[in-house]
């Protein structure tokens, strides 16, 4: 239909790999929509709805000065020696999530146990919680308020799923609030902790300092969670589909960071990213409105033929041309090196204990457009 295309619901779809690029990185011509684009819109769209105006106040929302404070302010957070560090945690805890999957498969009815909920889900919330030094009783909680969280960030909400995000925030800001106290009290090497004491340098207000620990805290649960869920499972779903480059990667265990690689182009956990035009202007000799919305079909622009040849087949072997699942520009994912440390553990971790995995049943998907989620991924050894 082309480059840029009038979305029924408003605003334009963009397409090409090109354009999303462009326009993520152009970041003084296109916006996050932030608190005052948000306050700007009628009152009866989603983007009023309490969970909208929270995400609103959190870093991926932000734009300008108020971002690049608050991106000072995390500091390197995944930076190398984070990565470094967290290695060898991920790898006990993807170890201890196998040995329940393999369990699973040997003892259940048929052999067959579903990998997204007992490895999947359960990888990146457990890390993130080691990270931040959370309860462990705390991370089932968290899951679910974070899955339902997601859908004020969907494209086209329902207004009973705005109501449970509505709820979910008004838990997680009690939770997240609540912490920043206790670690305030008592500091800690910790990520909270750290933060406290980097607002409080930049902030005279302590309840201000607190409110700008907590989103910064809300963000990382938020960002960490859902989409790296996905991914994992997403990329042994495509494997598995592709069993030649599955059996290839049991004998080439190094090909595995170009797995992931390939399989954030070829299906990336978020699909549709939005920004909002800063002045009057044109895409693709489009015209666009100042304020409108733009959607970037980040999905489709992996599937670019004039960026990858080929480009519907997934080839771990693909010389890597760059993907924009994580974004791109000043938005590039903080936590992107998490997320291949994660899948990149995983996926070592199935191929040397379970070559002979195969896909048991097709997956069912959550009624999501932005945020992929698989309900289910049920493998068995063949």
């Amino acid at each position: 239909m082309g480059e840029v295309v009038a979305a029924p619901w408003g605003g334009h779809v963009v397409t090409s790999y090109d354009l999303c690029d462009y326009v993520l990185r152009a970041r003084e011509d296109w916006l996050e929509p932030d608190s005052a684009w948000r306050r700007r819109q009628p009152e009866s769209t989603r983007w009023s709805s309490p969970s909208s105006t929270e995400m609103s106040r959190t870093l991926p929302a932000l734009n300008g000065l108020a971002h690049a404070r608050v991106r000072r302010s995390a500091g390197g957070m995944f930076d190398r020696s984070t990565i470094d560090e967290l290695q060898a945690p991920v790898t006990v805890i993807t170890r201890k999530l196998l040995d329940r999957l393999e369990e699973q498969l040997h003892s259940m009815g048929g052999g067959v146990a579903d990998l997204h909920s007992v490895v999947s889900e359960e990888l990146p919330v457990a890390t993130i919680g080691h990270w931040l030094n959370l309860p462990q009783a705390d991370l089932p909680l968290l899951r679910d308020l974070t899955r339902d969280m997601v859908y004020t960030q969907e494209l086209l909400p329902s207004a009973s799923q705005l109501a449970l995000s509505d709820r979910a925030v008004a838990q997680l800001r009690l939770y997240f609030l609540t912490l920043v106290a206790e670690r305030r009290r008592d500091r800690g090497d910790d990520p909270v902790s750290r933060w406290i004491t980097a607002w409080d340098e930049i902030e005279d207000d302590q309840q201000a300092a607190d409110e700008e620990v907590y989103h910064l805290a809300l963000f990382v649960l938020l960002a960490a969670l859902e989409t790296t869920a996905t991914m994992l499972s997403q990329a042994v779903l495509t494997l598995l589909g592709h069993e030649w480059q599955w059996r290839y990667l049991t004998r080439h265990p190094e090909g595995v960071p170009g797995a992931v690689e390939e399989a954030l182009r070829y299906d990336p956990p978020t699909h549709v990213v939005t920004r909002v035009a800063r002045t009057d202007t044109s895409l693709a000799g489009v015209d666009i409105r100042t304020d409108e919305t733009v959607h970037l079909m980040v999905a489709a622009a992996g599937r670019d033929q004039s960026r990858h040849q080929d480009a519907d087949s997934f080839n771990i072997h693909r010389p890597n041309q760059g993907h924009l699942a994580f974004s791109s520009g000043i938005h590039y994912c903080l936590g992107a090196p998490l997320a291949r440390l994660e899948a990149q553990t995983l996926l070592h971790g199935l191929l040397r204990r379970f070559p002979r995995l195969s896909l048991a049943r097709t997956p069912q998907w959550a009624p999501r457009v932005v945020f992929r989620r698989p309900r289910s991924l049920h493998v068995a050894l063949a």
